[in-house]
């Protein structure tokens, strides 16, 4: 076997430490990867693949690199696409008797990352686990523990969920949270559990997540006797997520977890649900075909000024609330901003001047922070008593204004101990202001003779030769030299000792300057080691009151959204809402936020009403494609969402009955990567609402059962409307868009359900789209008008118009014969018949028909409202 070198084997031992990661082994600087990692690396991020012997009888070993002050774009890189990557870095400087220190210094993995180049500003990086508790061969699931934190910010929360659809509940969890990265144990990972787009699943081992393993750890961490003062005594799957989070982190972050200083346990019963289905279908957060945020409902929304306030107002909208104390607080809030446009403006301008303090206070508490940081905190905190005099006397913010912490004394600190354009990183001196620390001063001015020595040296060499264009320089290879061109060599003194030829000139060092240049250098370490431990020991100082600066933080970020919504409020015309413990639901004249932003200018959005009680629970909306139905449908739902986040909402008035959880069943869009076509997708997502939603709940269906035949839907859909409506448990304020007209004679069957129609005006052959929602069911669909209006070459429209003539006069399909004379149709031709048709005697005939033992409890009630419809037509 051949001899491997010094390095080599180093290498090696630290690759074995981390198998499952890239190694970014730091050589001089490079970060150099070898084996299947330079393979790898290569590949991912097209860089040159060579190759080096690490010994003469040794194969190549194949090799990448990358420069060492570029490594955060090409770490960024690998991340994205679910690489774990470790840096090892050079722990000592290369004294020529040996190889120099090395190890890994931290893993960054896709929920572990802290550098700002590799995180979004406005959007949490959680890193969260998953510990299900059922039977792993099955992948039943009787309970789960879910613990999540963000090691930029400090966050740190868990909960347990249980119940019968704990997978579901899970799910709803992940779609709100959207980690970069979910562990889980591997006895669990190997199942090839299925998580959404975009989230890396990384296994861990089984013992990590045991409870004692966990609840050990967390104690250890936070230095108490027992968890219960988080709120996790009794929620043992919690501790055992939380506990395997805080394992993880402090494996990759190489212990370095200070920013954790607390845990929050939290329930998913105190905020409004919405599934994955829901936040695509309203686009809450980003666009459904581009998936940004602009277009969304975040996107019309967020005036934030600062990343904190960004990613509070994200969180607002994934998480509204169904507290109406906490939320008419934060009305009360926006609605005194916006009373007053000069408050605004001055918390904006000064808003402008406050950095990422809760990212920035946590790469203090880990070390990472570097000079410029601090000088950012130092004009963030300027601002702290100009927005306190700013919202002196605001009752609304009160609470607010507490806590706001100044941090004189650390403010005072950064401003005596940094010069004000200090350098970006520790490796060059300049940091530390003259004047703040004696021993530093004493190092200076100990030098400062050599200093001006050597500046001096060059006007005095030119009138001491007579060599008019002798210039002094310096290089980190020769150090201070004296260069004299090649026309006046012949002039240089007899103490001039050459030190380098070039083309066209000398270089000389004399025995003086090389003293002077040793007290200069010398004394340039020492002033550089003596700036970066005055430097940490001031970063040590301000990490120590990391707990009021977040404190700190977080208020800014609460203020940020405040403005932002009253901003917003302000420019667009929002109302306030009224919220009520209610079931009711009335909104005047409410818009779509977004729609109405995208109107063409000049062009006015239609508001439309909408009202329910205990009376009308079920609206069936109809009218043709593209007259708004969807778009009226899902402004109510956003509305709802807007009122339950603090925010003012568009429309002249609105009182919003508390709602636990909206689904929304819009859109057909396939999942064709998991083999499910729309219909089924359809038909999962509705089932999910069915069995999930409750009478508190707000439903949005539009075109259930369009994906499959058109009696199969039409009584699908019939089913669906029956159940919401008849079902104690759900009878829930349920708005239903839908082509089936024969659905608009449901009103005549169930009492709490009504009818509306998007109103048309028909112009000859042309109609107008009115927008206009208006209570009656729409009398057609006008498909070969909205055809038309698509750009359909004519010959088809005038094709469609006879053929749909033929239809309505023949109430048959095309299995029929043309004319209506014909008194034998084909035996085996489809009969259209409306499920609602009377018959003779219908009352008599369907009780003779009825099936008394096979009928549920719902089913009767629903077969009750059909016979007490018949007798009346009767």
């Amino acid at each position: 076997m051949a001899k491997v070198t010094p390095a080599r084997r180093q290498y090696l031992e630290i690759k074995a430490q981390f198998p499952d990661c890239l190694l970014f082994f730091r050589m001089g600087d490079f970060y150099e990867m070898f084996d299947e990692d330079a393979i790898i690396a290569s590949r991912e991020l097209d860089i040159a693949l060579t190759s080096r012997k690490h010994s003469t009888k040794s194969e190549p070993v194949p090799m990448a690199g990358v420069p060492h002050h570029a490594v955060e774009n090409y770490v960024a890189r690998l991340i994205e696409r679910g690489y774990h990557v470790a840096v090892c870095d050079q722990l000592s400087e290369p004294d020529g008797r040996g190889i120099v220190d090395r190890d890994v210094t931290r893993v960054i993995t896709p929920g572990t990352v802290i550098e700002p180049e590799l995180l979004m500003e406005n959007q949490a990086n959680y890193l969260l686990c998953i510990i299900p508790d059922g039977d792993p061969e099955t992948g039943r699931w009787q309970r789960a523990g879910l613990a999540y934190a963000d090691i930029s910010t400090g966050e740190f929360a868990a909960t347990q969920l249980q119940g019968e659809n704990v997978g579901v509940l899970v799910l709803e969890e992940l779609a709100r949270l959207t980690p970069k990265e979910v562990i889980m144990p591997q006895s669990w990972a190997n199942r090839g559990v299925s998580l959404p787009e975009g989230i890396h699943l990384t296994p861990i081992d089984d013992w990590i997540s045991e409870y004692r393993t966990a609840d050990e750890g967390l104690r250890h961490h936070f230095h108490v006797s027992t968890l219960d003062g988080y709120g996790l005594g009794e929620q043992p799957y919690a501790i055992c997520a939380a506990g395997a989070v805080l394992h993880y982190l402090r494996a990759t972050q190489m212990n370095s977890l200070a920013q954790l200083t607390t845990i929050r346990s939290y329930s998913t019963a105190s905020f409004m649900v919405l599934d994955q289905f829901t936040r695509r279908n309203l686009e809450i957060t980003q666009t459904i075909r581009s998936g940004k945020t602009r277009g969304s409902v975040l996107g019309v929304l967020d005036r934030t000024i600062t990343s904190m306030g960004a990613r509070l107002l994200r969180m607002w909208m994934t998480q509204p609330l169904l507290e109406i104390r906490r939320l008419n607080a934060r009305l009360d809030a926006v609605e005194a901003l916006t009373q007053d446009e000069v408050l605004r403006q001055e918390l904006t301008q000064t808003l402008a001047n406050v950095s990422d303090i809760e990212r920035l206070i946590n790469r203090l508490m880990i070390g990472k922070a570097g000079p410029r940081d601090l000088i950012s905190l130092r004009d963030s905190l300027a601002t702290i008593p100009r927005i306190i005099d700013n919202l002196q006397g605001i009752s609304a913010l009160e609470a607010l204004l507490e806590r706001l912490d100044p941090c004189e004394e650390i403010y005072q600190l950064i401003s005596d101990a940094l010069t004000d354009e200090p350098p970006a990183t520790i490796n060059n001196i300049g940091i530390i202001r003259p004047g703040y620390s004696e021993e530093l001063d004493h190092i200076l001015s100990s030098t400062r003779d050599a200093r001006d020595w050597i500046g001096n040296l060059e006007p005095h060499e030119r009138r001491r030769t007579g060599i008019p264009t002798i210039k002094v320089g310096y290089n980190k290879v020769h150090g201070y030299y004296i260069e004299v061109t090649k026309a006046h060599v012949d002039k240089v003194p007899e103490d001039y000792i050459r030190r380098q030829t070039l083309v066209n000139a000398e270089r000389y060092i004399t025995p003086e300057l090389k003293e002077y240049e040793t007290l200069v250098l010398n004394a340039e370490e020492e002033i550089l080691q003596t700036e970066r431990r005055l430097f940490d020991e001031v970063c040590k100082q301000i990490a120590a009151e990391g707990g009021r600066l977040l404190k700190t933080a977080r208020a800014i970020a609460h203020l940020d959204v405040f403005l932002a919504l009253a901003t917003v409020a302000v420019n667009e015309g929002y109302i306030r809402p009224t919220l009520t413990e209610d079931d009711t639901l009335t909104i005047s004249g409410g818009r779509h936020p977004v729609v109405e932003k995208l109107l063409e200018s000049g062009t006015r959005y239609v508001a439309n009403d909408t009202h329910f009680d205990d009376a009308s629970r079920i609206h069936i909306i109809t009218g043709p494609n593209m007259s708004g139905k969807s778009t009226y449908i899902r402004q109510v739902a956003i509305i709802t969402l807007m009122a339950q986040i603090g925010s003012f909402v568009p429309a002249d008035e609105a009182t919003i009955g508390l709602v636990d959880r909206i689904f929304a069943r819009i859109g057909a869009q396939d999942e064709i990567h998991a083999g499910q076509s729309t219909f089924m997708v359809e038909m999962v997502e509705t089932a999910r609402l069915l069995s999930g939603s409750s009478n508190r709940s707000l439903v949005i269906l539009d075109e259930i059962g369009r994906g499959t035949s058109t009696y199969d839907g039409l009584a699908i859909a019939r089913a669906v409307i029956e159940y919401i409506h008849n079902n104690p448990r759900l009878n829930n304020r349920t708005l239903f868009a839908t082509h089936y007209h024969e659905l608009t004679e449901l009103p005549n069957i169930l009492p709490r359900c009504r009818n509306y129609s998007v109103s048309v005006a028909e112009q000859g052959e042309n109609i107008v789209f009115l927008h206009k929602v208006v209570p009656g069911g729409a009398d057609q669909s006008y498909g070969v008008h909205v055809a038309q209006l698509a750009g359909m070459p004519r010959p088809v429209v005038e094709r469609a118009r006879e053929l749909l003539a033929q239809l309505e006069s023949d109430g048959s399909d095309f299995s029929l014969p043309a004319s209506n004379g014909d008194k034998h149709p084909k035996k085996d031709a489809p009969q259209q018949l409306s499920m609602f048709d009377a018959r003779p005697n219908p009352a008599i005939e369907a009780l003779r028909q009825l099936e008394v033992d096979h009928l549920s409890p719902l089913e009767a009630l629903t077969k009750l409202y059909e016979l007490k419809r018949l007798v009346d037509v009767e």
